[in-house]
């Protein structure tokens, strides 16, 4: 099944639903746990898809594609090496992503996205498809020149807009090896497969509940690969995931 949440004409506050080929069907009560499904009567073309889920936290991997490390002059870490990104650089598909004035280089990362289902701590990596509600696409967009000069990443990491994710919850994808490209304004900059991860999902799970208890609705982006590269005013930049869709998004220079 296919989730998301998306805003009708008439104004009231996004729904819950499930897509049917180009159809949407409301979904009643919580995702997360008991919910029953409407049919599947709205044109999608009726309605304005929106961010899949509103996460409370965002939690990301550094370095988790062997070539991405190299390309960056980093070693490959020996354990998942995580950060966060606040959930206020949410955007969606389709939004634009505006260009701070503090940085000089901002530069994509595509990536798989990992959508807790149910609350965990210390989840075993086998257990972790049970605490896992589905996966989407995302884009770890980064202000490059301010990672390297500051000691940690929230700044370059944290702007508004710069956590892209969507189109929707895919709950019966399997993530295990499936390629992930990323085109800007049509041209392939990134392409790799997942099976590519040196730390795979359940790893991911496990080391990051270890930490931190999971909540529904968090996202865990699971690292990108190698072909990271500049966006700059004008740009569309496109992330798709083979079997899980795509997301595109405007690239805007924003006034200091």
């Amino acid at each position: 099944m296919r989730i998301v949440r998306y805003e009708t004409q008439d104004g009231k506050k996004p729904k819950y639903g499930w897509l049917l080929g180009d159809k949407v069907g409301e979904i009643g009560g919580n995702i997360y746990g008991r919910y029953r499904r409407q049919d599947a009567a709205t044109p999608l073309s009726d309605v304005r898809l929106i961010p899949p889920c509103e996460p409370g936290k965002i939690v990301c991997v550094g370095r988790n594609y062997v070539e991405h490390a190299k390309e960056l002059g980093n070693e490959v870490p020996k354990v998942p090496l995580i950060f966060m990104k606040p959930p206020s650089s949410v955007i969606g598909n389709g939004d634009t992503i505006f260009l701070p004035p503090q940085s000089n280089r901002v530069e994509h990362e595509a990536e798989l996205v990992a959508v807790i289902g149910k609350r965990g701590r210390h989840i075993t990596a086998e257990d972790a498809k049970k605490y896992i509600l589905g996966y989407t696409i995302g884009n770890d967009v980064t202000a490059r020149d301010l990672q390297k000069s500051d000691n940690q990443w929230t700044r370059a990491k944290g702007f508004d807009t710069f956590c892209p994710f969507g189109p929707w919850i895919d709950t019966d994808f399997d993530p295990s090896d499936s390629v992930i490209t990323c085109r800007v304004n049509g041209q392939m900059r990134q392409m790799a497969s997942t099976r590519d991860m040196v730390f795979n999902v359940g790893t991911l799970v496990a080391y990051i509940s270890s930490v931190m208890t999971l909540e529904p609705g968090d996202l865990i982006f699971t690292g990108t690969p190698s072909g990271v590269n500049e966006l700059k005013n004008g740009d569309e930049v496109a992330v798709e995931i083979e079997g899980l869709g795509m997301i595109k998004n405007k690239v805007q220079a924003e006034g200091r």
